[in-house]
């Protein structure tokens, strides 16, 4: 069994709710607790107990963790939140809580072992080391995001500007990568996965968890068009993409799911310049794990097999289970 925490910014892009959805139909996963950072309000801590709830996992705890406009001076920009009527079935409370309660209960995941997984912003991680230096040492981690090689032809040619995680709070994303020894899944290997409008059959016959997965894929595509403006543009796409799975894809190869999948340990430095953050192989650098090649349809694949309680053997074992 492996003890997992989720940090996430849930809420936004739903690949945060489609990552969410998947660890608790993982077998041999146990969800320690789920904070929340860019939250506002305690609004993503509210969404992310909605979806522990439609599960029947209401025990997990859930904390807010930071806010955007309390940390404001952090943020490249303020994150905001898309309209709730079209993504979710019923107004969803706020759940606000101290910061201490999210930073407290990252620690204690932390102290007990589990598998970090950081699939959004990572002041909460940077708040927590400020707090008790030394920490994030101790902390397996995963992280979705970094760029150190560019995308692969046929997919979207985005650069360094569009790895949301690590540049909305730059100066938390360096000094977590500095004082952490994460394994990276960064977003030149997860636009290589997508979530389709051929998915959402399946997605619609998985009971409440389905139904809402299929609700917020349709929202997605109706909001942003990636069908038209990605998927029928780039070769190695689908066109009927909705979403790429970024953070799926973390969690999965955190927990051990391999198919195709290259991770490299390479020597990294990390700066920022003119306000955003670079990662450069230097053989000066960092010795950083770091997820270099993926099967993104056969993953894309294995998310909805998981999600639809299809998958039929338990997932292979962890792939974090070597570092310290």
């Amino acid at each position: 069994m492996t003890l997992v925490h989720l940090d996430t910014d849930i809420g936004g892009d739903i690949d945060d709710l489609c990552a969410l959805a998947m660890l608790l139909r993982w077998p041999s996963v146990t969800l320690a607790g789920v904070t929340t950072n860019l939250d506002l309000g305690g609004k993503r801590a509210g969404y992310a107990r909605y979806v522990l709830a439609t599960a029947g996992r209401a025990d997990v705890p859930v904390a807010a963790g930071a806010d955007v406009d309390a940390h404001l001076d952090r943020y490249r920009v303020r994150a905001g939140l898309p309209d709730e009527v079209a993504y979710w079935p019923e107004p969803i409370p706020p759940h606000p809580t101290p910061l201490d309660d999210a930073l407290d209960l990252l620690e204690a995941s932390i102290h007990q072992g589990a598998l970090i997984l950081a699939i959004g912003a990572f002041t909460n991680l940077a708040l927590l080391e400020e707090r008790s230096p030394g920490i994030l040492r101790q902390a397996r981690l995963a992280m979705m995001g970094g760029y150190v090689f560019p995308v692969r032809a046929g997919y979207p040619p985005w650069g360094n500007d569009m790895d949301w995680n690590m540049q909305i709070d730059v100066a938390a994303s360096k000094l977590v990568l500095e004082r952490a020894d994460p394994l990276l899944v960064p977003l030149t290997v997860t636009v290589e996965t997508a979530l389709r409008r051929a998915h959402l059959p399946a997605l619609r016959r998985a009971g409440p968890m389905g139904e809402l997965l299929a609700r917020q894929a349709e929202a997605h595509a109706a909001e942003y068009d990636n069908e038209r403006l990605l998927g029928q543009v780039y070769p190695n796409l689908p066109d009927d993409l909705i979403n790429f799975q970024h953070d799926p894809l973390t969690c999965a190869i955190a927990l051990g799911w391999n198919e195709g999948v290259r991770i490299e340990t390479l020597p990294l430095t990390f700066t920022i310049e003119d306000g955003w953050l670079h990662e450069r192989v230097d053989a000066k650098g960092k010795p950083v794990r770091i997820v270099t090649a993926v099967d993104g349809p056969r993953f894309s694949k294995f998310w909805v097999e998981m999600v639809t309680l299809r998958y039929g053997p338990d997932p292979p074992g962890d792939a974090l289970d070597a570092m310290p």
